[in-house]
């Protein structure tokens, strides 16, 4: 009987000389740092090669007052060209929508796209080519299509890495 008691008490002293773990202090687990658009909700400045090679466009030069699409995109990519088709077959539901189309790729490419879908003759459409990289370092992009959805006070709203339907970006653009 003694025997049990002092196992009992020994046990006992070893359980509270063992901290718990709410006094134990962990080494600080490192944060995956988090890309531009995550931190800051704002429409971003930056530049970009117009389809004529000469006029460098800036987002900032977008006006307030419009939901805008940045759509990143590949012009030989399928998905891409998918995206860009429904889209264009539901302009008359978008048409209050400030479209910016980039991509990084080479600049004969772009203008082949620019032209095969006559995206001259959507004047809420401005296409260009990515020169400076800045859209994959800011959004981190992994896929295209690569949408950026912002409301008409210029605050991001939703990203898609990989397009999303007609059906969802017109309710994104419109739930304003």
């Amino acid at each position: 009987m003694k025997k049990n008691l002092y196992l009992l008490a020994l046990a006992a002293s070893l359980l509270m000389a063992v901290p718990g773990k709410s006094q134990q202090t962990s080494p600080q687990q490192p944060q995956e740092p988090q890309l531009p658009y995550q931190s800051d909700k704002t429409l971003p400045s930056f530049n970009i090669l117009e389809v004529d090679s000469t006029t460098i466009f800036n987002t900032k030069k977008l006006p307030s007052g419009k939901p805008i699409v940045l759509m990143y995109f590949s012009p030989d990519c399928e998905h891409c060209q998918h995206q860009t088709e429904a889209i264009l077959s539901k302009m008359d539901s978008l048409k209050g929508v400030r479209f910016v189309m980039l991509t990084s790729l080479p600049f004969d490419k772009m203008k082949n796209f620019y032209f095969y879908y006559k995206l001259a003759d959507y004047k809420n459409i401005t296409m260009g080519r990515d020169y400076e990289f800045f859209f994959s370092r800011h959004y981190g992009s992994q896929y295209v299509p690569y949408l950026a959805i912002y409301d008409r006070h210029k605050k991001l709203v939703k990203v898609f890495d990989g397009g999303t339907t007609v059906t969802n970006l017109i309710q994104l653009v419109t739930q304003d």
